[in-house]
């Protein structure tokens, strides 16, 4: 099967290899040449071309969509690069082809953009399914190959199209009865982990003002064999899906008349997180935190990856940069940000150390040495003050 896999993030890149290696072939199309130029020096890989060229993707038997779906600066939906990809597709698929969208979006989005894009301009032949990507940047675990994937078309030909595909590449795929539910599948597992992160983050602030450890009381709670899940307390959320995909889907709820207080309440706890903290940092810096030596550990979003989008510890960072602190950062993986570079953990370097990721590289002990106070906010590091 040729396909084109529009966008190359971490997303498409991860899908163009599990396709190619599968034994289709497999064009990776995207805008960003400098993308497109790192990829090509990771070495070639059978059945696989990236290019930023679109004249390479014409004419394919599938064009599968995954690229970015931000939040605007009114924090909402921003559907600019799907509808982009859509357009891109009218004017390559000239026969027609199996469309597929895996970007996370509000449930109706292959039918009110995608499709709508597509038939407004093209009268070709096409068929239309919904496969939200479940994608974990740095898990080990679980891939693509051994992750369920839910998919569903807008009719059966689409449905058995799509399901043939990713039957292809993935152990097991649930077919459901229409994109909307499969869209909406997929903003209900990262809503979940959500409100679970914002109930998490909340108990912290209680037991803070009880004298006990949240850590403790979470540890204890997950004795329990049934009805209980863990999730821990952290500086907030970050990345593409948990701090997005809710606002999509209360905007949609809100859309068509249906409350949305629990994730909204949710997403306010965890983006205040980082503000949660800051007092907790001035608390312990009782002769104020101006001019003090700060650093931040773990500058992304999350364990032992690059990503920077929506990291709560940059919005700390900044806020603490507000209050006249000197700030520095560590970090084994984003080796330098805004034309900082990650500092040595030296001994009594700093004044204040705030462990906001501890990727799996971090060393621990010289954390502990590296100032007088030690906040951490991920809960590993014994003996430091914690959420």
């Amino acid at each position: 099967m040729k396909i084109a896999i529009i966008g190359q993030g971490y997303v498409g890149y991860a899908l163009s290899v599990a396709a190619a290696k599968a034994g289709h072939f497999v064009i990776g199309f995207d805008t960003n040449s400098k993308l497109i130029s790192e990829i090509k020096a990771k070495g070639d890989l059978k059945n696989y071309l990236p290019t930023d060229n679109e004249a390479d993707i014409k004419d394919q038997d599938a064009y599968i969509i995954a690229v970015p779906t931000p939040l605007d600066e009114k924090n909402l939906p921003d559907l600019s690069f799907l509808i982009n990809a859509s357009q891109l597709i009218v004017r390559s698929a000239s026969t027609g082809a199996l469309v597929i969208n895996e970007s996370t979006s509000y449930p109706g989005t292959l039918r009110e953009i995608v499709i709508t894009e597509i038939e407004n301009s093209n009268n070709a032949k096409f068929l239309y399914a919904a496969a939200p990507e479940r994608i974990d940047p740095a898990n080990t675990k679980w891939s693509i190959k051994n992750t369920p994937r839910v998919i569903a078309g807008i009719d059966e030909q689409s449905s058995k199209a799509a399901y043939e595909f990713y039957k292809s590449i993935c152990d097991e795929v649930m077919l459901v009865s229409s994109p909307e539910v499969a869209e909406s599948a997929k903003l209900f597992e990262n809503t979940f982990r959500q409100v679970n992160i914002a109930l998490v983050n909340e108990l912290a602030q209680i037991t803070e003002k009880l004298g006990i450890s949240a850590n403790e009381v979470i540890q204890a709670a997950a004795t329990k064999p049934f009805g209980f899940m863990k999730f821990n307390p952290s500086l907030g959320v970050g990345g593409h899906c948990i701090p997005i995909d809710p606002i999509y889907l209360a905007q949609k709820a809100e859309s068509v008349g249906a409350p949305a207080q629990f994730i909204r309440q949710a997403n306010l706890v965890n983006q205040q997180m980082p503000l949660y903290v800051l007092k907790r940092l001035e608390d312990l810096l009782i002769e104020g935190i101006s001019s003090k030596k700060i650093c931040i550990v773990g500058i992304s979003y999350k364990l032992d990856v690059t990503d920077m989008r929506q990291s709560p510890a940059i919005v700390l960072w900044q806020e603490l940069e507000k209050k006249g602190a000197l700030i520095s950062f560590h970090d084994e993986i984003v080796k330098e940000f805004e034309g900082k570079t990650s500092s040595a953990l030296a001994p009594n370097a700093f004044d204040l150390t705030v462990v906001a990721v501890a990727h799996s590289s971090l060393e621990v002990d010289k954390v502990i040495n590296s100032a007088p106070i030690i906040f951490d906010c991920t809960g590993t590091i014994k003996g430091a003050y914690q959420l």
